[in-house]
């Protein structure tokens, strides 16, 4: 049980990743993409917003970018495919509609994905969003879609960070650091 998170805590739909400078860079790429992009992000413990430290961040950026864009997408019947589509119209022109306020803020780098298409289902990419403000829209509302939204935070900061985690969300459901 080496690999499992030190602490989870209560955290609802807006479910957290916390990663001090120590975190296994290889267990955090495996726990964000698994966390956040399995089901298409619609289960309610979905991870949707991480904080992670800025050296982490450094040495996982790059290959969680590659292994987010790698992941497979098509019907889930076929085995081969990691995602399918979101349930129905109504979540796909939700999640849509934050990925393109994203592709708009000047807070907000699309790190992966960012694209959508509903010429045949409702298929999203899986998202990473990275931003520059801690209470931006995606770090605060539940999207139940495949976004992962990324705080990167000075690795000293990390009393404050789980302040900032405690007090950014109403909900209470799941979180890992």
């Amino acid at each position: 049980y080496r690999t499992y998170p030190r602490m989870v805590g209560e955290t609802g739909g807006k479910d957290i990743v916390v990663a001090h400078s120590s975190a296994e860079r290889s267990e955090l790429i495996t726990a964000l993409i698994r966390g956040s992009f399995e089901y298409q992000g619609q289960k309610c413990s979905a991870a949707s917003r991480a904080y992670i430290a800025a050296s982490v961040w450094e040495a996982i950026k790059d290959e969680l970018a590659a292994e987010t864009e790698s992941i497979t997408m098509g019907d889930v019947s076929d085995f081969r495919y990691f995602m399918g589509a979101v349930i129905d119209k109504s979540a796909y022109d939700r999640i849509t509609g934050y990925i393109d306020r994203a592709q708009q803020s000047d807070k907000v780098e699309i790190l992966a994905g960012g694209t959508y298409d509903d010429s045949e289902g409702y298929f999203i990419r899986p998202t990473i969003l990275v931003t520059t403000d801690p209470n931006y829209e995606t770090m605060e509302e539940e999207l139940f879609g495949p976004v992962l939204t990324v705080y990167v935070y000075p690795d000293k900061e990390y009393e404050k960070v789980l302040d900032l985690c405690d007090k950014t969300s109403p909900y209470a459901l799941t979180g890992a650091i």
